[in-house]
């Protein structure tokens, strides 16, 4: 049977893998449209499982929105040429849709196990989601520019859009660790503690203390987000920006980040 470049054509456009893998395809099924997409499928799976061992170095986040819901996904992959490539954050919104819509719950679901083996396979990278995180009613979300950084906020109660807009870029660039003094466990206090004492050991001894109580307010204060100095308003923090505004989540995503 002969194969036509409009084959080859139809075929590419189904799958979205290159021209000579779509002929070589159609040339092994003898010009059978359907057992062409099985074997590409079939030959997607076994290039996913080959390249299962390679570094994840590179990709993006991904937010996406509808009504009281939102979305934040991480995908991976291993070098940016193909994270920036608008096909691959495609695939994220792609993905991060079916989260929204709750048509998959888990990484490893089957159905995103598929599309990832057809990416990897399109892309000739392995390709990840790494992880994807819901929050749900009044929200405001950022993407930065390299779609390398994003956050999402959660409201309780009613917010006005550009102030939640304007806290999730303050957390996309200041990274706090807690949202609250009183989530710093105990153990972690410690280990700040110890970690911090070495810098007042030469300091004369009755000073010691209080050096350290210091150290260790100025320590958390730069990593506890209602203590940070709002970066839209350096002259206040965080809590005095949300004035009414209760904020009761926030999750910040960046590529790489554990």
């Amino acid at each position: 049977m002969t194969i036509t470049i409009e084959d080859v054509k139809q075929l590419r456009n189904k799958t979205g893998v290159s021209i000579m893998q779509c002929k070589k395809a159609l040339e092994e099924a003898e010009g059978d449209m359907e057992k062409a997409l099985i074997n590409l499928t079939k030959k997607s799976g076994e290039i996913a499982a080959k390249k299962g061992d390679r570094d994840l170095g590179a990709g993006v986040v991904s937010i996406v929105k509808e009504g009281d819901k939102t979305v934040v996904l991480e995908l991976a992959c291993e070098t940016d040429f193909v994270a920036n490539n608008e096909e691959f954050g495609a695939l994220a919104q792609e993905i991060a849709g079916w989260v929204l819509a709750g048509e998959v719950s888990t990484n490893d679901d089957e159905k995103i196990t598929a599309r990832l083996a057809e990416a990897t396979q399109k892309f000739g990278e392995r390709t990840e989601v790494v992880r994807f995180d819901t929050v749900e009613g009044a929200t405001g979300a950022y993407v930065h520019s390299n779609k390398l950084i994003a956050a999402v906020v959660g409201f309780e109660g009613d917010v006005d859009e550009t102030l939640a807009k304007q806290i999730a870029m303050h957390i996309s660039a200041q990274n706090p660790k807690y949202m609250l003094e009183s989530e710093i466990t105990d153990e972690e206090m410690a280990k700040a503690k110890e970690v911090l004492a070495e810098e007042v050991a030469d300091k004369p001894a009755d000073m010691q203390e209080k050096i350290l109580e210091g150290k260790i307010n100025a320590y958390f204060k730069e990593r506890v987000l209602m203590k940070q100095a709002f970066i839209m308003d350096p002259s206040k923090t965080v809590a005095d920006a949300l004035g009414g505004a209760n904020l009761v989540r926030f999750v910040r995503y960046g590529v790489g980040e554990a």
